[in-house]
């Protein structure tokens, strides 16, 4: 008898987390975030699905977003040897001119490839991106050129188009269709094939802040989401990639994560505020991964936070404290 209900006992102790484990499931499953902005995609990078779209094929000023691309037309040079990250980099009178986001470049000073690559990833440097693209490509429009190029050749749609390699606004006297433009969907595209063909990027975008040298100037970085750079944003697991503002984008970011090998992108365009960016992402990732985490996941998950782990690997005649966490 005694055996009985201790069998009974076990049974409910694995079936009760069990079905409160599904029971919070089709919440998640079920239910979409409500997001505040004029677009939004989230795409698990693993399969290239997109989870979530809200005016995902609308084009849209992306504003910083824009340097994603930039970042991958220099990182294929690098790649590719006709580059080095030791380039020395003379500033042009017309990249000493740039305003926007500004490091203060100087026409005729020297900076290596580097310390402008990642000023231009890590503090999103307006003219560190023009000084770029003219060392590449001898002019920002040669090197824009290049830009669109490689939009069509990693399949984004012609809804996207570059303008400069800044992503800074035009005068208002340009024609609209002059202007630099992506949908959701190709910004996380672009995302995602940065990250595949150039995984160190990742590197440079978590750091939480840069030293520009020979200025004794740090450099933070614009994304409050690192969980290095801590405060209520910072989200377990994120390690890029581009935030950015300007009047008519609003405010924007891209943001990727990773959790137990599950990696997301999420793009964000147009919200009030800097900090709804980083809001409406956390709502995006915490969708995206309640959605693509394995139900072994969510149930170690579920028993690491309950602490009844040790219930399902307990056999009658076993010591208490010889239990382990539950291999599911």
């Amino acid at each position: 008898m005694n055996k009985r209900w201790l069998w009974i006992g076990l049974m409910v102790l694995i079936i009760v987390p069990l079905v409160a484990v599904f029971i919070l499931n089709i919440e998640r499953i079920a239910f979409k975030p409500r997001v505040d902005a004029r677009a939004v995609v989230l795409m698990d990078i693993t399969t290239g699905h997109i989870l979530l779209s809200k005016n995902g094929d609308v084009p849209l000023p992306p504003a910083s977003m824009s340097k994603l691309m930039t970042e991958l037309v220099i990182l294929d040079e690098i790649k590719s040897g006709r580059r080095a990250w030791d380039d020395e980099v003379v500033i042009s009178d017309n990249a000493g001119k740039v305003g926007g986001i500004s490091i203060d470049l100087k026409p005729g000073e020297t900076l290596a490839l580097r310390e402008l690559f990642q000023s231009m990833a890590v503090y999103s440097a307006d003219d560190a991106a023009v000084a770029l693209a003219e060392h590449v490509a001898g002019s920002e429009k040669a090197f824009v050129e290049r830009m669109n190029g490689k939009a069509r050749e990693i399949g984004l749609s012609n809804e996207t188009r570059f303008a400069n390699a800044s992503g800074a606004e035009l005068s208002q006297s340009v024609s609209p269709e002059d202007e630099t433009v992506m949908t959701a969907v190709d910004t996380a595209k672009l995302a995602a094939h940065l990250i595949k063909h150039h995984p160190d990027i990742l590197t440079t975008s978590s750091k939480a802040q840069m030293k520009l040298s020979g200025r004794g100037l740090y450099l933070s970085n614009t994304n409050w989401m690192l969980p290095s750079i801590g405060g209520p944003y910072s989200y377990e697991g994120t390690d890029g990639l581009k935030a950015g503002y300007t009047p008519k984008a609003g405010y924007c970011f891209t943001g990727t994560a990773e959790k137990q090998g599950s990696r997301l992108i999420a793009v964000v365009m147009g919200t009030e505020s800097k900090e709804a960016r980083f809001e409406v992402t956390r709502k995006l990732f915490d969708y995206g991964f309640k959605k693509t985490l394995t139900w072994k996941e969510r149930l170690d998950n579920w028993f690491l936070n309950a602490g009844t782990t040790a219930a399902l690997l307990y056999k009658p005649g076993d010591p208490m404290d010889s239990h382990q966490l539950a291999s599911l």
